[in-house]
């Protein structure tokens, strides 16, 4: 009788097949998730891909101790950095589990978008500059949002320029363009940033900088036509880069800054799965815009303290 010697090897071949195929149609189903598992593979890697040269750099140290000191520093940051990997996978999925699990793409046709941005939650007319201004764990911050005569086209679509600048103690810390339009139901959406953070008046980095169509970038909703308690939406998306998601969680919200007293403000809850610690409470006036951003764990404010409108 013939014996078949290669029957386990055959049978183990079979069991991986189907559990492969039995992964990829459960990513089918999940295409959300999915999305998050593959991210969060990327992240590890990127981990490890930094551990390792710097175990590279230890061993060019002549000095023992030193050497010593560098591996065990860099064993610590992989642990950081592998944890913080897990954190985003784990506010990723919290995101799919609320957002559904189909991929997200939105269908943009730039017939139904307008060239106003008159929400009255987020009206951006050109010429107008909103200023605000808040002591912060860092120190004294001051912003301003100005809203240019400048447009760019992006997915066709003719989008308003914002320049927004942030300095801290006096020193420019970021210098931002971003890129804003309105479509046809009043939904104010983002389609992208080019955004510098700045040391000593050099740029240091562009990270967050993306335009919707390139490498797989989405535009968001910024602000909703028809704001409603609970709702829960992208505000942009770009993976590994520009993940920021906002959720509605009232609309009759009272505040006071310089600028004035406001009531029936939207209140929205703005979280970042890439940063899963990090959250902002922002305010919107109608007729007015953003007035109030509130980070509740340090207790950060920032205040509207004047609106110019150019002659």
């Amino acid at each position: 009788m013939k014996k078949f010697t290669h029957l386990p090897v055959v049978l183990g071949a079979l069991l991986f097949l189907t559990l492969l195929n039995g992964a990829a149609v459960a990513e089918a189903k999940d295409l959300c998730r999915a999305t998050s598992q593959k991210a969060s593979r990327s992240c590890q890697a990127g981990a490890e891909s930094d551990y390792w040269l710097a175990l590279g750099k230890c061993h060019n140290l002549a000095d023992p101790a030193a050497r010593e000191a560098c591996r065990e520093q860099a064993k610590a940051d992989r642990k950081d950095a592998l944890e913080e990997c897990q954190d985003q996978r784990a506010a990723r999925q919290a995101v799919c589990d609320r957002v559904g699990k189909e991929p997200y793409d939105p269908v943009i046709d730039p017939a139904n978008f307008v060239t106003t941005i008159d929400n009255p939650y987020l009206p951006l007319t050109p010429g107008t500059t909103y200023i605000y201004e808040g002591n912060t764990a860092e120190g004294f911050e001051h912003q301003e949002f100005v809203v240019t005569n400048n447009t760019k086209v992006i997915l066709g679509v003719t989008c308003i320029e914002v320049r927004d600048t942030v300095t801290l103690d006096g020193e420019l810390i970021e210098d931002t363009l971003d890129w804003f339009a309105q479509d046809v139901d009043g939904n104010v959406w983002y389609f992208g940033e080019n955004s510098k953070e700045l040391v000593g008046g050099q740029i240091v980095s562009l990270e967050g900088s993306w335009e919707a169509g390139v490498d797989g970038a989405k535009p968001g909703i910024i602000m909703e036509a028809n704001p409603l308690l609970g709702d829960f939406y992208r505000q942009e998306f770009y993976l590994g880069e520009a993940e920021d998601i906002g959720e509605v969680l009232s609309l009759t919200e009272s505040v006071s800054v310089p600028y004035g007293p406001f009531n029936n403000c939207l209140k929205t809850a703005d979280t970042v799965p890439l940063e899963p610690d990090a959250l902002e409470h922002k305010f919107y006036a109608p007729g007015i815009g953003l007035v109030l951003e509130i980070d509740p764990v340090t207790g950060d404010r920032l205040e509207l303290i004047q609106i110019i409108i150019a002659p």
